[in-house]
C-alpha cells in the first residue's frame, strides 16, 4: 500500500514502520491513525515477518498528537472532544502493539513527547540513541498523560518518578530514561542504526511465538496472584513444548549449533 504519512517495508523478517512527517516531528494526526491501523493490519497477518520496528524519519521519533490537526483543534471556541479522539486512535493503536503476533521494538531516534512517548513505551523494546529524549507533555496543555501514559510509567519508573514526568513535564534524557529503567538502553548515535538492526535480526531470528507468550505473560503478572501466574505458564509451557521451535531448540543445544527457528 501507498502511504502519504508513515513508510512501511518488509526485509528479511523484519518489518519497520516510519513515522513521516518530519517537518512536524511526526505529530499524530487522523490519516497518520489510519494509515497505522492499515499498516499494522497487513504486518498481523504476514507469515513472513518476524519483528516489528517502529521508529521515526528526521530528528524527532514523534513528538505527539499535532495539536492542529482537525480532530483536536479548538473551533470557533468550541471544546474538541478529546476522549474521543482517545477512544478512537490512541487505545486501538496502543491495544494493536501490545497484541502483536511478533515482538516490537521502538528505536527512538529523537524526541518523543506526548502520545510519542507513550506509542515507544508500548513496543516491547525500547532502545533509543544518547541525543532522543522523552517528554511528558501534558501538563504543559491542561492533559494528563494518555495512550498508556499513566499505566506504562508507574510500572516501569516507580510512582515517585512517575507523577515527577506527569507533573513537572521535565525532559528525561535517554540516558537517564535506561539508568532509570523506562527503557531498555541507550546508544551513542554513530552506532544506533547498527544496534536496532542488530536487534532487529536477532529478534527476527528468535522463536517469536514464545517471545509473544513472554509478553503476554508478563503483562498478565500484575493483576494475578502466584498461584494464577503460575497456573499461566504451565498453559503457556505446555503449548511452547509442542511447538516446531521448542524441538528444534533442544535439537541445537543437544548437537551444539545455533538453532534456526521458524516462529511457528
Amino acid at each position: 500500500m501507498l502511504f502519504q504519512t508513515i513508510r512501511c517495508e518488509v526485509v528479511e523478517g523484519v518489518a519497520t514502520l516510519t513515522l513521516n512527517r518530519p517537518d512536524k516531528l511526526n505529530a499524530f494526526t487522523e490519516e497518520m491513525h489510519a494509515e497505522l491501523r492499515a499498516a499494522l493490519a497487513l504486518i498481523d497477518e504476514d507469515p513472513q515477518v518476524r519483528v516489528l520496528v517502529l521508529t521515526g524519519a528526521g530528528r524527532a521519533f514523534s513528538a505527539g498528537q499535532d495539536l492542529g490537526d482537525r480532530a483536536v483543534a479548538i473551533q470557533a471556541g468550541t471544546p474538541p472532544d478529546i476522549g474521543n479522539t482517545v477512544e478512537r486512535n490512541y487505545k486501538p493503536l496502543v491495544l494493536r502493539l501490545a497484541n502483536l503476533r511478533v515482538p516490537t521494538l521502538a528505536a527512538v531516534n529523537g524526541i518523543a513527547a506526548g502520545a510519542g512517548a507513550s506509542i515507544a513505551l508500548a513496543c516491547d523494546i525500547v532502545v533509543a540513541c544518547h541525543s532522543a529524549s522523552f517528554l511528558q507533555a501534558f501538563s504543559r496543555i491542561g492533559l494528563l498523560p494518555d495512550t498508556g501514559g499513566t499505566w506504562f510509567l508507574p510500572q516501569r519508573v516507580g510512582m515517585a518518578r512517575a507523577l515527577g514526568l506527569a507533573m513537572l513535564a521535565e525532559k528525561l534524557p535517554a540516558t537517564k530514561a535506561a539508568e532509570w529503567g523506562l527503557i531498555w538502553s541507550a546508544v551513542a548515535d554513530d552506532e544506533f542504526p547498527d544496534v536496532v538492526a542488530t536487534l532487529a535480526r536477532q529478534l527476527a531470528q528468535a522463536p517469536t511465538k514464545a517471545l509473544v507468550r513472554t509478553r503476554q505473560a508478563m503483562h498478565a503478572a500484575p493483576t494475578h496472584t502466584l498461584e494464577q501466574q503460575l497456573s499461566l505458564e504451565g498453559s503457556y509451557m505446555r503449548e511452547l513444548g509442542w511447538s516446531p521451535d521448542y524441538a528444534e531448540g533442544v535439537a541445537a543445544f543437544v548437537e551444539k549449533r545455533a538453532p534456526r527457528f521458524t516462529g511457528r
